[in-house]
């Protein structure tokens, strides 16, 4: 009997206590685009392994906005200096809703790499404001920059997060856009509304006022004609 207990009690304290559940946020509910929208990818392929890091996380953090990467059309350059061009011919061709640059522009030793930069940035405003077609920039210039592992390693983790930022700008943007036009649109169409309510009790008034005369003219006396 003690025997049974013994086995018993050996038993209980084997059984481990069911894993403690984690409490996770939950997935944000991100809001639908009412019309399907497609992006096109710009990058650079000077320091291809860090830019990456930057369309990488861009696919997947849009998809979860509601592009699906099938939606994202990828495009490389040589180098930064080159995007503004492509950019403004993909905005030309109206097949895409937004556009996305991606670049790292770093210091050669023989010019000063920040002149490039607000070229780029510069031209990259140009092109939206031009087209009327938003474009977004992770075209990045760091003060410092060396090819060695450690800043490798740091500038592909900080393209990553600007990735998700700029994924997370772009959707924004284009809810926003959105229903800007829609507003837009409801304005213009209610004016319309508004005129055609306007001009039909114009003729409508006109109408009446017609009718009015008419007995008028019927009831007024001819004038005899008089024989030559």
């Amino acid at each position: 009997m003690n025997q049974m207990l013994q086995d018993s009690e050996v038993k209980a304290s084997e059984v481990k206590d069911p894993p403690e559940t984690i409490d996770r946020p939950p997935v944000p509910a991100h809001p639908r685009f009412a019309k399907p929208q497609r992006v096109a990818f710009v990058q650079s392929s000077w320091h291809r392994e860090v830019v990456e890091e930057c369309r990488v996380a861009f696919l997947e953090e849009i998809a979860a906005r509601g592009i699906a990467p099938a939606h994202v059309d990828l495009f490389e350059v040589p180098g930064s200096f080159e995007i503004p061009l492509h950019a403004q011919l993909l905005a030309k061709t109206r097949r895409y809703t937004a556009i996305v640059a991606a670049g790292l522009v770093v210091d050669g030793g023989i010019y000063r790499h920040e002149f490039v930069a607000d070229t780029v940035i510069k031209a990259l405003m140009d092109v939206q404001l031009r087209t009327e077609v938003p474009v977004f920039s992770a075209v990045l210039t760091p003060q410092q920059f060396h090819e060695s592992a450690v800043h490798v390693d740091f500038f592909r983790k900080h393209f990553a997060i600007k990735g998700i930022e700029v994924a997370e700008a772009c959707a924004n943007t284009l809810l926003s856009l959105e229903r800007l036009r829609g507003q837009v649109a409801a304005g213009l169409c209610s004016r319309c509304h508004v005129t055609a309510v306007i001009l039909r009790c114009a003729l409508l008034r006109a109408s009446k006022d017609s009718y009015r005369v008419r007995p008028i003219l019927r009831g007024a006396p001819k004038t005899a004609r008089t024989s030559g």
